[in-house]
């Protein structure tokens, strides 16, 4: 006799579609608060697309692509049941990424994997997306929510992100022209941002996230570790808008000060930066001192409160800083452009 044949639906394998449908539904007016005139047709279809006829317009336009990720900092938020923020973190993380370079960010497109598709929990880190879209001025054009019963818990999720800008190739920022003498300034950061989660998760794991401690000035510590990361998009291309000449620019994530800043170093110089010349956040200093990192480890593993950095002509600096301050845009000038091998000293 043959064995007895088991019938199973979709549904009974754990990924409920209907509800998946809900979803869709949940963060249709989101997506849509994100659309720029170059967004064509709706949330739905296969593809997202995007006009790009400005290109006509530029003697060379370029691409410039970004990919990122939440980090573990997605475990926090999900114990604290907060889902609206660590979307912002998302696309920070990503067109922040793009801006270096000198480019507008134009559409952004998310990946969301979850033990169980939950329409409420979705709209919550889409709102989230949407926002970081928002304070970007990028489009979110597409997406996928990915049900993984079996493989993640109910509750466990994921996020990921992809970020597409656009520059016309003669006014991309390269750091070709950095000299001796130039300015480093430095743009603050909001905190954390998305990089060292798993060291901080560590230091917290037997802290209460719901306690007030002194040292964070009025914030519980669940509050300060999930403020998201700053989008410097606006700041950074009004600069640029104008005609400024920025020389270089980082986004300064995993490693720190000290392991990106170098990155868009050329040979034969290094950036000496002044401790002190900018403010260390709160939360840094609280992680920091539990930590017991040295100074040397804190500045090669979290931002210490500057979360992008300019480096600009000493000429130009004064100007720039101006610009910078009337527009509500705090700035601190923490060091210079001095003979080397293209490492970041302190001093």
């Amino acid at each position: 006799m043959s064995p007895e044949k088991q019938s199973f639906t979709y549904r009974e394998a754990g990924v409920d579609t209907a509800e998946g449908a809900r979803a869709v539904d949940a963060i249709r007016a989101s997506v849509r608060s994100t659309y720029r005139p170059e967004v064509v047709g709706d949330i739905g279809g296969f593809g997202g697309l995007f006009s790009i006829a400005a290109c006509q317009e530029m003697d060379e336009p370029l691409l410039v692509s970004g990919a990122d990720g939440v980090g573990t900092k997605i475990e926090l938020a999900r114990q604290m049941a907060v889902y609206n923020t660590v979307g912002i973190d998302l696309v920070a993380m990503c067109a922040n990424d793009v801006l270096v370079c000198g480019a507008e960010p134009l559409f952004f497109l998310d990946y969301i994997a979850t033990g169980r598709v939950e329409s409420e929990r979705m709209a919550e880190l889409v709102d989230g997306i949407a926002e970081g879209c928002r304070q970007a001025g990028c489009a979110l054009i597409g997406g996928e929510m990915a049900e993984h019963p079996g493989v993640m818990d109910a509750d466990e999720f994921d996020m990921s992100g992809f970020c597409v800008g656009l520059v016309d190739r003669p006014r991309m920022v390269t750091g070709s022209g950095i000299v001796p003498g130039d300015v480093v300034l430095g743009l603050p950061s909001s905190g954390l941002h998305s990089n060292g989660f798993s060291l901080v998760r560590r230091v917290v794991a037997d802290l209460s996230l719901d306690e007030q401690y002194p040292e964070l000035e009025g914030q519980t510590l669940g509050e300060a570790l999930l403020t998201p990361t700053r989008l410097y998009v606006r700041t950074v291309q009004a600069l640029l808008k104008d005609g400024l000449p920025i020389k270089a620019m980082a986004h300064i994530t995993g490693g720190g000060i000290t392991e990106n800043l170098n990155r868009v170093l050329p040979p034969g110089v290094d950036a000496l930066l002044r401790i002190g010349s900018w403010e260390t956040p709160p939360l840094i200093r609280f992680i920091c001192e539990r930590a017991d990192l040295s100074q040397e480890e804190a500045l090669k593993t979290f931002n210490c409160g500057i979360g992008f950095a300019l480096i600009v002509g000493a000429d130009e600096a004064a100007r720039v800083k101006d610009v910078l301050l009337s527009g509500g845009e705090p700035v601190h000038e923490i060091g210079r452009i001095v003979p080397g091998a293209g490492k970041v000293r302190y001093e």
